[in-house]
């Protein structure tokens, strides 16, 4: 691959990192506010984890983009010995498995009400 192409191309994933990091700080100043309750955490947590109106949410849509740096690792590592792939896939695994899933069980603590809505 050209150094042009790919450098387009890491300039695009850096300015949506970017993006992502403005929308992140967005939603942690919102979380900084002092009229948050309890209920109003949760459903925060929920969003976070599965947002009812695009399937998905953050921690699973994180998941997705480092899967398919893992799909791609397996495609070009030496000898596809997954030294490359195989850390890729525990992490996505990690962010849905583990940290998602904290953030359930923290957003049922928080309003138990909020999982029947």
């Amino acid at each position: 691959m050209t150094g042009g192409r790919t450098r387009t191309r890491l300039d695009r994933v850096r300015a949506s990192v970017g993006i992502a990091q403005l929308a992140l700080q967005q939603i942690e100043d919102d979380l900084n506010a002092d009229d948050v309750d309890g209920q109003e955490l949760a459903a925060i947590l929920r969003e976070l984890q599965e947002d009812v109106d695009v399937p998905g949410g953050l921690f699973p849509m994180l998941a997705q983009v480092v899967s398919a740096a893992a799909r791609r690792a397996e495609q070009i590592e030496p000898d596809r010995d997954g030294d490359a792939s195989c850390p890729l896939h525990e992490a996505a695994a990690l962010l849905t498995d583990n940290a998602g899933q904290r953030l359930t069980w923290a957003a049922r603590s928080l309003d138990p009400q909020g999982d029947l809505a």
